[in-house]
């Protein structure tokens, strides 16, 4: 059952959006560090209104934080639709299965699996990985519970199945690069019905990437998500250019950055004032805002692309400006 068929899949307001043909947005949300459910409703306040869903991320980076079927439960109270994320890496095919069973009954519609960051990169680096399963085997057996209403052992559901919308990420500028598309196709064959994208910030390769995706038709059988993400300083893209592996950041983004912080070139931050350096960071935000904006006009042009996805973790008053700047607010009503 592909990502366009007719009819609904699950009916969650991101499949309407996505369905109707409406140029679909969504945002990303890290739960706290803590047990603290007023971090998540802050953070919410901030989302609602300006994103068709919301990404529940999943430990990210490997950091111990609050689960993202708990912050999507409270997302959810607060009237914005979550996009719950589960990795592979801390839970074998029983806690899955049986986590999105709890997911489903609390009124959760939405799901991204993935792999997720090794944990040798978080704050538990010798904790045992679990990796019972890839991402793409995930979308095979959720997509299997709810469409044959079947777990993975092949038992049958004995009641009430659970029924997601299912998600996907892709890296299209990780090596090998020419499997990208063709990994991607592997991942809208095992049911996949929507992409998010790994951070665009060349525009140039992204086209290449999203020709050979539509040459494979799989724009016509999942709804592709571009990422994007705004920049905090040059500093930040610098570090994206040349640590982070399958992202692209063209010089000339890093130029405008550097532009914006023209004025206090040449200084060391030690010998800046409290003042220059809170004016210097605005000065960068708002160009980093402003780049963001204009990538999204420049993927609203390209064919096959059904939305995009803001990642601006820890950065959710950015959203709002970028949303509003694009031209995308306010958002669509669908029933």
């Amino acid at each position: 059952m592909s990502g366009k068929d007719n009819g609904y899949l699950v009916g969650s307001h991101l499949e309407k959006m996505l369905r109707a043909g409406h140029f679909a947005v969504t945002g990303e949300l890290g739960p706290p560090q803590s047990a603290d459910p007023a971090v998540i409703h802050e953070k919410a306040a901030l989302l609602k209104g300006y994103v068709d869903a919301v990404n529940i991320t999943d430990n990210q980076t490997a950091i111990v934080r609050m689960s993202s079927i708990g912050a999507g439960t409270l997302v959810l109270q607060d009237g914005l639709e979550p996009v719950i994320q589960m990795t592979c890496r801390d839970r074998n095919r029983l806690a899955i299965q049986a986590d999105l069973l709890g997911a489903y009954a609390l009124g959760l519609r939405n799901l991204l699996c993935l792999t997720g960051d090794h944990q040798i990169f978080g704050n538990h680096p010798t904790a045992k990985n679990v990796y019972d399963m890839d991402s793409l085997q995930m979308v095979q057996m959720v997509t299997d519970m709810r469409d044959k209403a079947i777990f993975q052992c092949g038992d049958e559901f004995k009641g009430q199945t659970a029924k997601f919308l299912v998600g996907a990420a892709a890296a299209p500028f990780a090596d090998p690069t020419p499997f990208r598309p063709l990994r991607l196709a592997k991942k809208v064959k095992a049911g996949a019905n929507f992409i998010q994208t790994q951070l665009i910030y060349d525009i140039e390769a992204f086209a290449a990437y999203m020709e050979k995706v539509r040459e494979l038709g799989l724009h016509e059988k999942a709804y592709i998500l571009a990422g994007v993400g705004p920049l905090k300083s040059p500093g930040m893209a610098k570090y994206m250019k040349k640590n982070v592996p399958g992202i692209l950041v063209p010089d000339e983004v890093i130029d405008r950055m550097l532009e914006a912080g023209k004025e206090w070139a040449g200084k060391k931050a030690a010998d800046l004032s409290p003042e220059e350096k809170k004016a210097r960071s605005k000065a960068w935000q708002t160009e980093g805002i402003q780049v963001c904006i204009d990538l999204i006009k420049e993927i609203q042009k390209i064919e096959g692309v059904a939305g995009i996805h803001i990642m601006a973790i820890e950065w959710e008053k950015a959203v709002k400006p970028i949303v509003e700047g694009a031209g995308l607010y306010p958002r669509p009503e669908v029933n």
